[in-house]
């Protein structure tokens, strides 16, 4: 597979995670370890219906354990971030802190080999944190304490995803199968958890279960096979800086479908957010 397309392909994982944010609100309230474990039971089973279907079964069993765990690591510790995010503060302003990952996997990706971090990229992040200050802030306008674990959870789920797919760069051999075991050792782990810390509180009808069901077929199902094959064999800096399209697109959708205010706090926040993002995206180009 060519670089190029392996880095489009990545990219149909950012527009997937677009609907990350209204798709959580959708499941409320459920907690946070119960939709992990529903959502990744579900991403979990369409990965080894394609394994089967594709014959890469076999290749599993040559795969060490360490991968293994390392992977469901990451699953598992960013979602349950992101969801328990979502449920201690709003939706809009805890997912564009989420969405600092981008931003720090281009700034950690200049650690590893036969990469360059350049002034471009460093400038882009100066902008991403100013926008993930101003809503933290709020903007000058009135400060929002009972917010802040929320967005101490969202700035760790960035942190929890960007090490993740800049340290997946390094285990480039496995196949992009092993996201299948992922996803069933992230599942297995949180209904273990979920049924030793949480009350259960199922999905509401039918729109619960249908944002449960998307959730588990797009954003936490098929973007993490899409955005395998990326990290691993495309361009993953230019991936981390057009992933900024996340956030301005999840943002968005939250403000349409009226979960969110379109409030002048948040449009700068994401200006700022998605402007890091084309600085440090040119910045790439321009050395490519």
């Amino acid at each position: 597979m060519s670089r190029n397309r392996a880095t489009a392909i990545g990219f149909i994982a950012v527009l997937l995670w677009a609907l990350l944010a209204v798709f959580t609100v959708g499941t409320a309230p459920t907690p946070p370890l119960l939709l992990n474990a529903l959502c990744f039971t579900i991403g979990g089973s369409l990965g080894l219906i394609w394994c089967w279907r594709s014959g890469g079964l076999t290749a599993l069993r040559a795969v060490s354990w360490r991968v293994y765990l390392f992977g469901s690591l990451g699953l598992f510790g960013y979602h349950a971030l992101y969801f328990s995010a979502l449920r201690l503060a709003p939706a809009a302003e805890a997912g564009l802190i989420a969405y600092l990952w981008p931003l720090l996997i281009v700034l950690f990706s200049g650690l590893l080999p036969g990469e360059t971090l350049r002034v471009g990229h460093l400038l882009g992040a100066i902008l991403g944190f100013a926008g993930a200050a101003t809503i933290i802030t709020g903007g000058g306008a009135e400060f929002d304490a009972a917010a802040l674990p929320g967005y101490g959870l969202a700035l760790l789920c960035a942190l929890t995803w960007s090490g993740y797919s800049v340290l997946a760069r390094r285990l480039g051999t496995a196949p992009t199968s092993t996201v299948a075991v992922f996803c069933l050792i992230t599942a297995a782990a949180s209904w273990l958890l979920h049924f030793a810390l949480e009350d259960s509180q199922w999905p509401i009808g039918i729109a619960g279960w249908g944002a449960t069901l998307a959730l588990g077929l797009g954003p936490v199902g098929l973007a993490f096979y899409v955005w395998d094959i990326g990290v691993k064999q495309g361009d993953i800096q230019l991936l981390g800086t057009s992933s900024y399209a996340a956030p301005l697109l999840s943002t968005l959708i939250l403000v349409l479908v009226g979960i969110a205010p379109a409030t002048w706090t948040l449009a700068i926040a994401a200006c700022l957010i998605t402007g890091g993002a084309v600085l440090a995206a040119r910045a790439n180009r321009g050395h490519s």
